[in-house]
């Protein structure tokens, strides 16, 4: 049995994948400690893992302020390092008291990184977004706006890496806080052919694909096409979008639903046409095994919830890592872009995916890779393996 400690940042995309892992090592035996975030408390604690909260580390927010650290990189990590040194006394306490087998945290929840290295606990990185390196970073292609910002807050972000190594912590720089090496264990919640340039990364990255909870659904036959739109969990308040959609689709020959997030009152889009049905959230896992089209902002679960399901996309990034995804993509031959939030665009890219069965067949392929490649169990596995060598090592 071995003790294990996890570590994420709170947001659903960056934590769902790792429930089911959570719930593979626990049903094994082992011993699971979950630091995270009152919105998720149940999906861990029904895992079988102890949930320690860290709502009260967390910066106040104004609602302008979380899209702000979402587009903003210096005010990510501000939010990090403020977030980091607040946990710090508490925290690694409980770790030394503890005395976990490894620690694994998230890729951008870089206290956990920071306090595995300050306490020499092993560690292994959690990547639900594409893995980054050297070479795969250079694909990515910030907007001009999050250039410019980014641009501008440098003096931001050294003056917080310097604060780090202040307080004990060794980092270089800000490129070795946030980037995944070749020397550290890292789990990426995709396959090998879905990941841009997987040959540059190490035998130390597993690629273990989406890791899904299996929800039933009916899948009897039907008699209408189904497409599915949604803009994620964060980013949703888009009502231009919602209502071209509306317009674009609404009287069609297929049924459609759209997801608009609780931010967006379904009652200001207007009439709904018959064919559509709207609604603030929905299972979306479930509606991906019936959905023929998923409109979509490209965040990495949806994707690859997508994919896993054979569902091909209409490509709608709301900023640049989704805008990588969504060219992965594209690049595969598994969906098309959307060139403009514009009804007539939305309705010829939909008509593209239901009339060309290339879309559809390519992305059964991927999912199907998706499913050899492991998933939670994998993920799991891999975990056990690094702590057992950790353990013959020392």
């Amino acid at each position: 049995m071995s003790k294990i400690v996890f570590f994420n940042i709170p947001a659903y995309g960056h934590t769902n994948p790792t429930i089911e892992v959570v719930r593979e090592l626990c049903n094994k035996g082992n011993e699971v400690w979950y630091y995270s975030y009152r919105a998720v408390k149940e999906k861990i604690e029904d895992t079988g893992a102890k949930y320690i909260e860290c709502d009260q580390y967390l910066p106040e927010f104004k609602p302008e302020d979380e899209k702000k650290v979402g587009k903003d990189f210096a005010a990510l990590i501000e939010v990090i390092v403020d977030t980091t040194l607040k946990m710090e006394k508490t925290v690694c306490r409980d770790l030394s008291i503890l005395q976990p087998d490894c620690i694994v945290s998230d890729s951008v929840c870089f206290w956990g990184k920071l306090f595995a290295r300050k306490l020499k606990i092993p560690f292994i990185s959690s990547t639900t977004t594409f893995a980054f390196n050297k070479y795969s970073a250079k694909l990515m292609k910030p907007g001009f706006r999050e250039a410019l910002r980014t641009l501008f807050g440098w003096a931001r972000i050294n003056r917080k890496m310097k604060e780090l190594r202040e307080n004990g912590y060794e980092v270089e720089s800000f490129v070795s806080l946030i980037g995944n090496d070749n020397e550290t264990n890292t789990i990426v919640y995709t396959s090998k052919e879905f990941q841009p340039l997987a040959d540059t990364f190490s035998d130390k990255f597993v690629f273990v694909g989406p890791s899904l909870k299996e929800v039933k659904t009916d899948l009897m036959d039907k008699k209408r096409p189904l497409i599915y739109i949604s803009l994620g969990t964060v980013l949703t308040k888009n009502k231009g979008f919602y209502r071209n959609c509306i317009k674009a689709l609404g009287d069609k020959p297929f049924d459609v639903i759209m997801s608009i997030g609780e931010e967006t009152e379904i009652e200001s889009l207007g009439e709904i046409p018959s064919n559509i049905e709207v609604k603030n959230w929905v299972n979306q896992i479930e509606i991906l095994q019936r959905a023929n089209v998923f409109i979509s902002h490209c965040g990495m679960n949806s994707v690859n919830e997508s994919l896993y399901f054979g569902v091909p996309l209409v490509t709608f990034p709301q900023h640049s890592e989704q805008g990588l995804v969504a060219k992965r993509v594209v690049d595969l031959g598994a969906g098309i872009p959307l060139r403009k939030n514009d009804p007539d665009m939305i309705n010829k890219a939909i008509q593209e995916l239901l009339t060309n069965g290339s879309y559809k067949e390519r992305a059964r392929k991927i999912g199907e890779g998706f499913k050899e490649s492991g998933g939670a169990k994998k993920a799991a596995c891999f975990i056990l393996e690094v702590i057992d060598k950790e353990k013959k090592i020392f």
